[in-house]
């Protein structure tokens, strides 16, 4: 795989290191961003010598300022693809437009259920019995985009949000390496909901 890849992170950074850690992905991450300036995720990158930036939102103006910073960084770096791994702000139209079908995001639940910041802690509270992890594609709306791969996950009598979000991130550190080398590698074929990867197909709702 021949691509430069952008992760934008906002936490301790385990899928970021989950995505360094794969032999196929991890050479290609260039570039690794967080809203934060004291945050895990760059920490790991650091570590891997990978090119680590901060860009935190009180240091703009507006939102769109923010924006604008972010887009041309990725343009000077000669970002080719971004993967959302637990970043926390919604990306403006701006920056999903210059990179449209080239966003993934992880999330721990299968979309459309319990989509938003607390999916964990909404899948408990509701009393579902699995809750899964999800990559899709970055579109405009929140936990909206194209899925590309879901895993269920059980959830356990005496689940608490941290023994179920620990399943959940095992199985999202498998899927969301496997999703990005699918997209970099240009084996997606996204036609409305529906993304098909090489002979399969898997249907978005």
């Amino acid at each position: 795989m021949d691509a430069r890849i952008a992760v934008l992170a906002s936490g301790a950074g385990s899928n970021v290191s989950a995505l360094l850690d794969d032999p196929h992905v991890g050479p290609s991450v260039a570039l690794v961003v967080s809203d934060r300036a004291a945050c895990g995720a760059l920490d790991r990158a650091r570590a891997r010598g990978v090119r680590a930036v901060a860009l935190e939102r009180g240091h703009y103006g507006s939102r769109e300022d923010f924006d604008l910073a972010l887009e041309g960084l990725l343009e000077q770096e000669g970002i080719e693809f971004v993967l959302l791994a637990g970043y926390m702000r919604i990306l403006g139209p701006r920056v999903v437009q210059a990179f449209r079908d080239r966003i993934l995001n992880v999330h721990p639940s299968l979309l459309p259920a319990f989509s938003g910041a607390h999916a964990v802690r909404d899948a408990l509270d509701w009393g579902a019995r699995v809750t899964g992890a999800t990559v899709h594609l970055v579109d405009e709306e929140v936990d909206h985009g194209p899925i590309v791969l879901q895993e269920p996950v059980a959830i356990l009598p005496g689940d608490d949000e941290e023994t179920l979000h620990d399943r959940v991130k095992e199985v999202e550190h498998r899927l969301f390496p496997r999703a990005a080398a699918l997209l970099a590698d240009g084996k997606l074929k996204i036609e409305g909901r529906r993304v098909h990867i090489l002979d399969q197909t898997v249907d978005g709702p």
